[in-house]
Formats: C-alpha cells, structure tokens, sequence
C-alpha cells in the first residue's frame, strides 16, 4: 500500500492534469465553432466546382485530347497518395483513422502489383507511416506555422501534385482527410483528384451552356485550381475535425482524471483512517502495560 504523502502527492499530480485537460477543452471549443463555420461554408464551392468542371467536359469535342487532369494518363500504374494529418497530438483518434483508411488503400494498391507513392501532410501521418512505408514517402509537408487552415499553403501542396503528375510520376492522385459530421464523429474519405472522378458520368444539370472562350481553355485553367480548392477543402475538414476530436478527448480525460482523484481520495482517507486506529492501538497497549 502506498504511503500517505505518496497518496497525497498522486493526487495534486492528477488534479494539475485535470486542469490542464479542461483549459484544452475549452480551447479546443472555442477553436472548433471558427473552424466549423469555415468548412462548412467550404462545401459549397468545392462542390460547385466539381459541378462546373463536369458541364465543361461534357462539352469537350474531343475527348482524346481532353486535359490530362480530367482525362488522365490512359493508365492506372503508378498512384500518388495525399495523406492529410495534424502536426498536433492529444486528438483522439482522428490521425488514426485517416492512417487506417490510407493503410487499406495502400494494401490495395500493393497487391494488385501496382507502384505507390506517398505524400504526407503533417507530422502526425508521417511519424506513423514512415515505419511501414518509409520508402514509399517522397514528400513530407508540415504547416505547424500556420494557425489556421488557408489557401496559401493548400496551394503549395497542389502545385507540388501539378508538378510530378506533368513530370510523369504518377497516374492516379488520391487525398486521404477526415469529414467532419460533428463532435464526436469525423468520417475518414479518400477522394480522387488526378483525374477528376465523376460518380454517375453525368451533369446534375440539364440545361446546355455556351462558353467563350471553348471548353478546353477554360479548362486548362480551371483544372489546376480545382485540384488546389479540394485539397484547401479537406484542410478544412480536417481542421473541424481535429478540433471536435480533441475537444471530446479532452473532455473524457477530464472526466477520468475526475474519478481517478475521487478513488485516490477514498483510498488516503481510509490509509489515513487506518494509520489513525493503528497509533490509538498503540497508545491504548502502552497505557494498559504500565
């Protein structure tokens, strides 16, 4: 049994750790309502930009030489995968849920005899790949300067992807993030941008449009961008999503740290009880014998 000023000692640990578990909470609270706002007020546009792209392909006359962004390179040899993570820790499990979904793609991806190639966003998604897949990593990005998500950098990452896929050294691009739904869920996605996929092949539009200048030149500029806005996108997701994470990991290490003090706190006061009752014992013995 532990002594009593060890007793004592355990329990100012844990109620300075309580402490320092709520004020994270709260921060991450406070955080979380700015970055919420900023992904939700996202969608929209990433999703309209899809939209306008997919009008502007449907009108393309010839679709073999369609931009290699939208059309792709013809094969499926060489994939390029976007891992998106925080360069914090002490977020639940919303690094490892993205790891797990890449993971799965990559066993894939590998099995099916194909060449993978991996770029990690944050230090937290390359400290766990890098054991397992170490060689397959030729990019590593951290934005730890940047307090909030923004354009700039998520511009940075997609000029990089824009420069290796022209350089041939990939075929397939794919960006691995977490959707954030609400505080306690984060849905981890893995979306293809190099080339464009279209789910259902069709525009949720039916009436015809005419562009000026013709399809492929407004393409040719606004692909690049497209490939930039979802990965400024999934930063925002991301960062919804690390802070609803970290505000519910904070909040149950909280509660925990709680019912530890409240147990540390019985078992001194019956220590205590017990050293008590020992030294009455004592004094009553003494007293008797003489």
């Amino acid at each position: 049994m532990a002594s009593l000023d060890d007793l004592k000692k355990r329990i100012a640990s844990v109620k300075s750790t309580q402490k320092i578990t709520k004020a994270m909470k709260m921060v991450a609270a406070a955080k979380l309502r700015r970055a919420q706002e900023s992904a939700e007020k996202g969608r929209p546009y990433s999703e309209k930009m899809n939209n306008i792209i997919l009008n502007l392909s449907i009108g393309i006359s010839d679709k073999e030489n369609a931009p290699k962004l939208l059309s792709g390179t013809g094969q499926e040899k060489t994939h390029l995968c976007v891992v998106m993570t925080s360069d914090r820790g002490l977020c639940g499990g919303f690094n490892s849920n993205i790891i797990k979904k890449a993971k799965s793609y990559f066993s894939k991806i590998l099995n099916e005899g194909k060449e993978l190639k991996i770029i990690t966003v944050g230090s937290k998604g390359n400290d766990q790949l890098k054991r397992v897949y170490g060689e397959k990593i030729i990019e590593n990005i951290s934005f730890k300067e940047s307090k909030n998500a923004n354009y700039f950098d998520a511009d940075k990452v997609g000029k990089m992807v824009i420069e290796k896929f022209e350089a041939g050294e990939f075929d397939v691009c794919t960006i691995f993030y977490n959707q954030f739904k609400n505080v306690i869920t984060q849905i981890p996605q893995a979306q293809q941008v190099i080339p464009l996929n279209n789910e259902g092949g069709e525009s949720s539009s039916e009436e015809t449009y005419e562009f000026e200048p013709d399809e492929d030149e407004i393409l040719s500029n606004l692909l690049p961008k497209n490939i930039s806005t979802q990965i400024f996108k999934a930063m925002l997701e991301n960062s919804a999503s690390e802070q609803g994470s970290r505000m519910s990991a904070m909040d149950n290490a909280t509660r925990n740290a709680g019912e530890m003090v409240d147990k540390l706190t019985i078992e001194y006061n019956r220590s205590r009880q017990a050293a008590i009752t020992k030294e009455l014992i004592e004094i009553i013995s003494g007293a008797e014998s003489l």
